[in-house]
């Protein structure tokens, strides 16, 4: 089954997307490999009807994003949504300081969650206790900042770009010619950085901001961000939601990046089967049978075992 490349809109939630997405192809047979908050946009990949099943090996691919910096306000949310709960006077920005800082939070790092998301302590959602004016105790998380590029200072977000390019290398540049990305409205004019970020799973782009903000010695929030890149899938290959209904779906092969093993009917059988065929390859593969999707398996050097396999009816439709 096909996989779908969505521009998300800004104020929707990604189940919000889903769910339209539900009733413009009929199928309740929907899900998302990566949740991007209300005021965010870009790639959000929806895997449809068996497709599904890949959702799990998409989940922790790497992604990009143009993030908008705004320094000098606070919010108990860390984004746009506001309101401002703390100011502070920003002095002149020097750029090589600027990309010293960002530097810093380069690498593998313990990152501390904002309250306002939906990771649960005890049961509980933070974003439910912050909404009832509490605070949870969130321990830091491992992340990974691959990639931070300051792309511009700018007085306010209102002067900051909004059309953009991909280069070559997979970063994304300001381009008069560019796609026009879509921001919250600005909560004050307050100076902002603009950062090309490639981070692993996990990582979230609020608490960068609020950390950088920090490390500057001013209180800040993420006035805009946009995923540029999910895994495989670029924001220029992205359909508008509303446009949903005429895109065409990419073949759900595309979505995986792993090694490809031909099998032979009798070890496509047995790998549906939830047999272990002896195989002396070592790694995680993805076993194909003309062209169709078997089963991905984890290889020990001995045998092969199924992490998911596909019906046989369900691997056809998603060559």
């Amino acid at each position: 089954m096909p996989i779908y490349v969505v521009d998300k809109p800004l104020g929707l939630t990604s189940h919000d997307v889903v769910g339209r997405a539900r009733r413009i192809l009929k199928t309740k047979q929907v899900g998302h490999t990566g949740t991007l908050d209300p005021l965010a946009t870009g790639v959000l990949v929806l895997c449809v009807g068996g497709s599904t099943k890949l959702v799990q090996f998409m989940e922790r691919d790497s992604k990009d994003y143009l993030a908008f910096i705004s320094l000098g306000a606070a919010t108990p949310t860390l984004d746009a949504e506001g309101p401002v709960t703390e100011t502070a006077f920003v002095p002149e920005l020097n750029t090589h300081a600027v990309e010293a800082v960002l530097q810093r939070f380069t690498g593998p790092q313990q990152q501390i969650p904002p309250q306002y998301s939906a990771l649960q302590v005890g049961g509980v959602r933070a974003y439910a206790v912050a909404r009832a004016g509490g605070q949870l105790d969130l321990p830091a998380r491992s992340v990974t900042l691959h990639e931070l590029k300051l792309l511009g200072i700018y007085g306010s977000l209102s002067a900051a770009p909004r059309t953009f390019c991909p280069a070559p290398d997979g970063r994304w540049n300001a381009s008069p010619a560019g796609i026009t990305v879509h921001l919250p409205p600005p909560l004050g004019d307050f100076p902002t950085l603009l950062v090309w970020a490639r981070v692993g799973s996990g990582t979230y782009l609020r608490s960068l901001a609020r950390d950088v903000g920090a490390a500057l010695g001013v209180p800040a929030h993420l006035s805009g961000l946009i995923r540029t890149r999910a895994g495989r899938f670029e924001l220029s290959q992205a359909a508008p939601l509303e446009q949903l209904g005429e895109a065409t779906g990419l073949p759900d092969l595309s979505a995986i990046d792993l090694p490809i093993l031909e099998a032979t009917p009798e070890m496509a059988l047995h790998l549906r089967q939830g047999k272990r065929p002896t195989d002396a390859r070592v790694g995680r593969f993805m076993v194909l049978l003309s062209g169709a999707l078997v089963a991905v398996v984890d290889g020990d050097g001995q045998h092969l075992k199924v992490v998911r396999a596909w019906s046989e009816e369900a691997g056809e439709g998603g060559t």
